[in-house]
């Protein structure tokens, strides 16, 4: 059934990609398509090529206004009945408002739009368009059928049609276990040699169209042989079926596994970030092997050697990356140099040098060398300090002082990851309640807001076992913490997401979107999760007054937030310039190096103190390194 179409007309870029946006989940899910223009002459040509459910049109357009559009519209036979929501800024101009309903308009909607109240409409209208085309469709095929057909002939072919469709099923099954049988290991059902090969291949060519890399993990058991040889040939099929579903709890599912025979095995990872994750991939793999394997009453150990091939730096073709990818196993499993390794020496050293950060990054706790400072965020209308951003910081004993984008970024072990987060909510939840303690609330009555980034690739419940019962301890009132969340870390399943979300608002911890326009989901994650606080991307900020159209965007950008009742904070912001056009645009706070580099945490009270009730900049505080 064809999906209806909705057509939304404004002459304005940042209130079309606004209402655009409110209507993005609808159209995402294929409950219509939504096609734009931005002005009445465009929209009259889109009437002629479309039919739509529903127009949304702006009153307010040069040239040919919304009335005037409106009336065009219904004077053509093929649009006379489409319903038209007219859509303005003017409150209270009754004239503007009869004479819309006067040129057909079915309803009439003042900015900034409601988002429940619009997508309500927009959705009745669709709804009945659905009704229509399915009754259409109807009144064809009855009109079909009793052309030719009687009922109890339909009867009888609808039964022959069915013994039919049965039987190319079960001959499809047939074929289908035919093929598995062909394809699978008979001990494992991984995949078999034959079957890897082709998939190989295939990589190749998506590899050559896309340009995008894939990795080859070859993998192989240590001392299996002499397991086999003890316990016989049973507990060593029996290892292997362990192994292979270890292998595949280990990987994506989208990853291939394939068996080539005895106790070598193969995964194949495609992908945009398949040869950046293949490391991880692997020493996954690595730890799954190395824990002891419970056959019959013996409790037997083994480990795995594994060497990465990546296409199509270590190999042109299937045969050779499969040969690359087993000589940096033998090389892995005869030199000792780690139970990982890859073809290309460059590869290996990054890994070791990964491997050095996560060390170094674990002593570093444990020897008190990790810092917060706390660059402010100010509030443009009342030109104060009303919250900081926590940005960590590590003494290197070698490096000297580091920001936390220059090791976090080489850190993959969610654990260590984790354990920096605790350590960092710790800490913040401490200078709160001193804070609280020292300086009482900012004017207004409300606390001074610490905003922690996390590390960590996902929200979860043992983060909130640390920052719910600090903020108990230290009796901070609401609003004296928040988290920032990007939207890797609201990609977990939704039901514990909620959950957790649930607790951190009753808690009254604020929650933001961190790097707002970063990536393409960040407003469906808006809307689904109710967050606080929107924080604009500092390229988008940087790009404002720029020639393609960089101004404009950061206007839609809050007047989405508006909708959405989110406040705004613009991060990044460096010169006058900025500050001024946020100011005019509505952006509720600003974070930048024009008012403050990050500070100590005494300097963050007496940069608050010495905030300017008028709004102007506040002088650049100097930070000693």
């Amino acid at each position: 059934m064809p999906i209806p179409k909705v057509l939304l007309v404004n002459d304005d870029p940042a209130s079309l990609y606004a209402l655009e946006s409110l209507l993005a989940d609808a159209v995402d899910q294929h409950q219509y398509q939504l096609i734009t223009a931005a002005s009445g002459k465009e929209a009259l040509r889109q009437v002629l090529l479309h039919e739509f459910a529903v127009i949304l049109l702006d009153v307010s357009m040069p040239g040919m206004d919304g009335f005037e559009t409106a009336e065009a519209i219904h004077s053509h036979p093929r649009s006379a009945g489409v319903p038209i929501i007219f859509i303005t800024a003017h409150y209270a101009d009754e004239i503007n408002r009869l004479k819309a309903y006067q040129k057909g308009a079915a309803d009439y909607l003042f900015t900034p739009v409601i988002p429940q109240i619009l997508q309500a409409k927009v959705a009745v209208f669709v709804e009945m368009t659905k009704k229509n085309i399915q009754l259409r469709k109807n009144r064809d095929q009855l009109a079909k059928l009793n052309q030719d057909l009687r009922v109890q002939r339909l009867q009888d072919l609808e039964r022959i049609n069915a013994e039919l469709e049965q039987e190319i099923k079960e001959r499809k099954l047939a074929e289908q276990r035919a093929h598995e049988l062909s394809i699978r290991d008979a001990l494992t059902n991984l995949v078999n040699r034959r079957a890897l090969i082709q998939q190989l291949e295939h990589a190749v060519a998506t590899s050559d169209r896309s340009g995008d890399g894939f990795a080859l993990l070859f993998l192989d058991l240590d001392k299996f042989k002499q397991i086999n040889d003890t316990f016989g040939h049973e507990a060593g099929d029996e290892l292997l079926r362990q192994v292979a579903a270890r292998l595949t709890a280990a990987v994506r599912v989208a990853d291939v596994v394939a068996r080539l025979g005895g106790d070598e095995f193969v995964v194949l990872i495609e992908g945009r970030a398949a040869t950046g994750n293949a490391a991880r991939v692997a020493q996954k793999i690595a730890m799954a092997c190395a824990l002891p394997f419970d056959i019959g009453s013996q409790r037997l150990k083994t480990a795995a050697s594994i060497g990465i091939a990546i296409y199509p730096q270590d190999g042109a073709d299937a045969q050779t990356l499969m040969k690359n990818a087993d000589t940096a196993m033998y090389h892995a499993k005869r030199h000792g140099a780690g139970p990982v390794q890859f073809f290309h020496e460059a590869l290996n050293e990054r890994e070791r040098e990964r491997e050095r950060w996560t060390l170094e990054l674990r002593k570093a706790l444990a020897a008190d060398q990790l810092e917060l400072r706390y660059q402010p965020q100010i509030d443009i209308k009342a030109g104060r300090t009303t919250g900081a951003e926590a940005l960590l910081y590590w003494h290197h004993p070698d490096r000297g002082l580091l920001e936390a984008s220059q090791f976090l970024p080489q850190v993959q072990e969610r654990g260590l990851l984790e354990r920096i987060d605790t350590w960092v909510v710790t800490q913040a939840g401490a200078q709160a309640a001193l804070w609280q303690a020292s300086a009482g609330a900012l004017p207004g009555g409300e606390p001074l807001c610490i905003w922690i980034p996390l590390a960590a690739p996902q929200l979860n419940a043992e983060l909130l076992q640390v920052l719910l019962p600090a903020l108990r301890k230290h009796q901070l009132a609401p609003g004296s913490i928040g988290l920032e969340l990007n939207e890797k870390l609201l990609l977990g399943a939704a039901e514990p997401l909620a959950e957790l979300l649930q607790q951190l608002h009753t808690a009254g911890v604020r929650t933001a979107l961190d790097d707002f326009g970063s990536a393409r989901s960040s407003l469906a994650a808006c809307k689904r999760w109710q967050l606080d606080t929107l924080k604009i991307d500092r390229a988008f900020v940087h790009a404002i007054g720029n020639n393609d159209g960089g101004t404009d965007i950061v206007a839609a950008v809050i007047h989405l937030a508006r909708a959405l009742s989110m406040r705004v904070v613009a991060l990044g912001v460096d010169d006058s310039r900025q500050l001024e056009v946020l100011q005019s645009l509505g952006c509720d706070s600003c974070q930048g190096d024009l008012f403050s580099p990050p500070l100590a945490a005494a300097g963050l009270l007496e940069h608050a103190d010495a905030a300017q009730p008028d709004g102007t900049p506040i002088t650049t505080t100097t930070v000693p390194s």
